[in-house]
């Protein structure tokens, strides 16, 4: 396997770990409100760049590479403020979104024009 799709499937996997661990978090792990919050719709904006970084559009993955630090922004709050489980969701967000900004990060400029 070449590192363009190396870097892919890493971006890939990160983003949609990402998509279903919003959705349980806000659903039924640890919602801000019990029975689940509107914080679930969270989740919406991170399925923009989806199609994209499944097909490998190099565009889609300059763009969503800043995107995502909306969310390690509110994982990283997260991490430091919450308590229990949801401060250990946070830390995982903050994981996924680190994972998945390096590895489109690194592909944008693995397929860029002079390669």
């Amino acid at each position: 396997m070449n590192n363009t799709k190396l870097l892919q499937n890493i971006s890939i996997v990160s983003l949609i770990a990402l998509i279903f661990l919003s959705v349980a978090w806000e659903g039924w792990l640890a919602p801000l409100k019990p029975g689940g919050s509107m914080l679930i719709f969270k989740v919406l904006p991170l399925l923009a760049p989806l199609f994209g970084i499944l097909h490998g559009k190099r565009y889609t993955y300059q763009w969503s590479s800043l995107m995502i630090l909306v969310y390690f922004t509110e994982g990283a709050v997260r991490a430091w403020s919450d308590h229990g489980i949801s401060q250990i969701l946070a830390m995982i967000e903050v994981a996924f979104t680190v994972t998945f900004f390096f590895a489109t990060i690194y592909y944008a400029r693995a397929t860029g024009r002079a390669h």
